[in-house]
């Protein structure tokens, strides 16, 4: 996703095979059902940050990539980042060595450092907390939104995604109207993040991209909806408001996805216990 800083329109990621991310192998036919949520939340409101992550599904329709106009410049990075990703430095990827964050707000992480390890540990974790099978519950949903983006942009936010998480989106993923999974099946939708890169970087503003793989279907026996993986990354224009970074703008773009590999599929069962047994991580730079 791509960022507008002048309030542009964001594209939040929604449910159901929402938000489909092209490229890749079997990139385009999950694309549909993902980007058609997209476009039905796209969020006409200067500086809103809608990266609701739920739009990961099998299929991604309506071009969920496009970019929103950012006016950033890719490679403008801080000096945590000075090593150059195209010139294959150690440095574009090595740890920072910092805490990740200092508290919780809600059950994610919170209390990042003030500079630029800080924001893109910030983001990182973010982009899971809106990839995850929370924000399927309307509740938790709120909770999240509320806790991690800018409050002038939360309310309508909210609005918004709880038209793109209900009705046929939840249909089309397989879920019950309220979001849950049928009897005997498990809902798996998880976003992990592979890298991120801060593209603009100011005192109290910085944009981040976070290049990310997901999880997303029904696990289970009998379920028709198995669990898919995509890649795409985000982009998160972060403020630095009341001793934290929050989401103001958010946006994304589909790959860049790796070669699949020849690895054979685990059964429904398998994945269904892999995602009970193995817990998420807090991400830092």
């Amino acid at each position: 996703m791509s960022l507008g800083q002048d309030g542009p329109p964001t594209r939040t990621r929604m449910p159901e095979g929402h938000g489909g991310h092209s490229g890749g192998s079997g990139g385009g036919r999950r694309s549909q059902p993902r980007r058609a949520l997209v476009t039905v939340v796209s969020i006409i409101v200067l500086l809103i940050a809608a990266l609701a992550f739920a739009n990961r599904g099998q299929h991604r329709t309506d071009g969920g990539g496009t970019d929103t106009g950012t006016g950033t410049t890719a490679g403008t990075s801080s000096s945590a980042d000075s090593g150059s990703a195209k010139d294959g430095a150690a440095t574009s990827t090595a740890p920072s060595g910092g805490k990740p964050a200092t508290g919780k707000a809600d059950g994610i992480p919170a209390g990042y450092t003030h500079d630029a390890p800080g924001a893109q540990s910030a983001a990182a974790n973010y982009a899971v907390a809106l990839g995850s099978a929370d924000m399927f519950n309307t509740d938790r949903r709120h909770q999240i939104v509320a806790a991690i983006h800018d409050p002038s942009v939360t309310a309508k936010l909210q609005g918004s995604l709880d038209q793109a998480y209900s009705g046929e989106a939840l249909k089309r993923l397989g879920l019950q109207p309220d979001g849950t999974a049928p009897a005997g099946l498990t809902f798996v939708s998880r976003t992990v993040p592979v890298g991120t890169k801060v593209t603009t970087n100011a005192a109290d503003t910085m944009t981040v991209q976070v290049w990310c793989t997901d999880l997303i279907g029904l696990a289970g026996t009998g379920s028709t909806k198995p669990v898919t993986s995509d890649w795409f990354t985000v982009t998160e224009k972060l403020v630095w408001l009341s001793g934290d970074w929050k989401i103001q703008s958010s946006s994304q773009t589909a790959g860049p996805a790796p070669v699949s590999s020849d690895g054979q599929a685990a059964t429904a069962d398998e994945i269904a216990g892999a995602v009970r047994d193995f817990g998420g991580f807090t991400y830092a730079r």
